[in-house]
C-alpha cells in the first residue's frame, strides 16, 4: 500500500485532462490557487474556452487528442502529477445506451494516458471513475460501498469503460513505478455545467426548465420523480480529489460523494422551484429514461481515509447553480438578440 505523503503543490507541474470541462475547470482553478504550474489537456469536444477564460493566461494549454499515444505523451511531458478526467460522456440519453461512443474513446484515453505517465516518469495519477460502475441493487436505498462493484455488471458501456480504466490503473500501480488513485464520483453538480437540453445532467436541466417556464406553468420530469440521489457540489468534489491523490494513491478505488443529503428528483425540482420564487407545477413523463432508481455513496471509507466530508449543503449549492444558470441564459439571449439585430442591420 502507498502511504500518504505530502505534495508541495506550489512546486509541482500538474496535468488535468479534460481541464476545460465542468469539473476539470474547477480543479484547474484550485491547483492554480495552490501555486501549481497547470497543464490543461483537452480536445474541446465537450469542454470550452469559456470555462477557463478567467485564468487561461496562467495555464499551459495543450489542445491534444487523448485517444492517441502522441496526444497523451504530449499532455504528460514534463509533468509530476496527472488528474485524468477526460472521458467520452453525455447526459442520461447517452449513458443509458449501449454504444461504441461510450466505450472506445474512453478506453483508448485511459490506456494511452497510463502508458504516457509510465513513459514520462509521472509520479502519481488520479483517475476519475464513476458511480456508473455499480449495478442496480433494488433495495430500500442503494448505498454502494466500494466492494459492491464486483462482480461487475454496469448498465452502460460508459460504466464498463470506467471498470476497465480501474483495472488498468491497478495493473500499472502493481507492475510499474506509478502510484494511482481512483475516485468513483457520485452526482457532481455546480456552475459551468452544460445547459444543453439534450445533454445536460439533472440539476442544470431542471434549472433551465424552471427559468424558461413562465409563472403559473409546469415543468416535466422523466419518470415519476421518485428516483433518489445524493449530490456533491463541485468545489467539495475537487477538494476530495486533491485529498485522494495525496492520501489514497494505493491502486484501490474510493467513493467520492455526499451520502448525508439524499433526495428524490421530485424534492430536487421542488427546491429549485422554491429558489426561483415562481409558482410552478410538476408533471411526469413515464415514457422517458430515468437512470438508476436509487443510489448514493457509502462514504465510510472516504471519510476515514481522507479525514474529510463535503461541506456545501444541497440548498446552498442549488442556489449557486440557479443564479449562474439564470445569468448564463440571460447573457446567451442577449447575444442572440444582438446577433439578429446586427444581421438585419447589415441587410438594410
Amino acid at each position: 500500500m502507498c502511504a500518504e505523503f505530502s505534495i508541495d503543490w506550489a512546486d509541482a507541474t500538474v496535468a488535468v485532462t479534460g481541464g476545460a470541462g465542468f469539473i476539470g475547470s474547477f480543479l484547474t482553478e484550485e491547483l492554480l490557487e495552490r501555486g501549481s504550474s497547470v497543464v490543461v489537456a483537452d480536445d474541446f469536444s465537450r469542454g470550452s474556452l469559456d470555462k477557463i477564460s478567467e485564468f487561461v493566461d496562467k495555464i499551459d494549454l495543450r489542445p491534444v487528442d487523448l485517444t492517441t499515444r502522441e496526444g497523451c505523451l504530449r499532455a504528460t511531458e514534463g509533468v509530476d502529477y496527472v488528474f485524468h478526467l477526460a472521458a467520452s460522456v453525455g447526459g442520461i440519453h447517452y449513458i443509458k445506451r449501449e454504444n461504441i461512443g461510450g466505450l472506445t474513446p474512453s478506453v483508448l484515453m485511459n490506456q494511452h494516458i497510463l502508458e504516457a505517465c509510465r513513459t514520462n516518469d509521472v509520479d502519481r495519477l488520479m483517475f476519475a471513475s464513476s458511480a456508473c460502475i455499480y449495478r442496480q441493487q433494488h433495495d430500500d436505498l442503494n448505498r454502494f460501498s466500494e466492494d459492491q462493484a464486483i462482480p461487475a455488471d454496469p448498465h452502460s458501456t460508459y460504466g464498463w469503460a470506467k471498470v476497465l480504466g480501474e483495472v488498468a490503473c491497478q495493473a500499472y500501480h502493481t507492475d510499474c513505478d506509478l502510484d494511482t488513485a481512483m475516485v468513483r464520483i457520485f452526482n457532481a453538480y455546480g456552475p459551468r455545467e452544460s445547459l444543453d437540453p439534450d445533454s445536460a445532467h439533472v440539476i442544470p436541466s431542471l434549472c433551465r426548465k424552471v427559468i424558461k417556464t413562465p409563472e403559473g406553468g409546469s415543468i416535466e420530469l422523466f419518470g415519476d420523480g421518485s428516483q433518489q440521489r445524493g449530490f456533491i457540489y463541485v468545489t467539495d468534489l475537487v477538494e476530495g480529489m486533491v485529498r485522494a491523490i495525496e492520501r489514497k494513491a494505493d491502486g484501490e478505488p474510493i467513493n467520492l460523494g455526499n451520502g448525508s443529503e439524499v433526495v428524490t428528483i421530485n424534492e430536487l425540482a421542488e427546491t429549485i422551484i422554491e429558489i426561483s420564487g415562481k409558482s410552478l407545477s410538476i408533471e411526469h413523463d413515464l415514457s422517458k429514461p430515468t437512470g438508476t432508481d436509487k443510489y448514493a455513496a457509502d462514504t465510510e471509507r472516504m471519510e476515514a481515509t481522507l479525514d474529510w466530508t463535503p461541506e456545501t449543503s444541497l440548498e446552498t449549492g442549488l442556489a449557486e447553480v440557479y443564479e449562474w444558470a439564470e445569468q448564463t441564459l440571460a447573457e446567451s439571449k442577449t447575444q442572440k438578440t444582438a446577433a439578429t439585430d446586427g444581421g438585419e442591420a447589415d441587410g438594410l
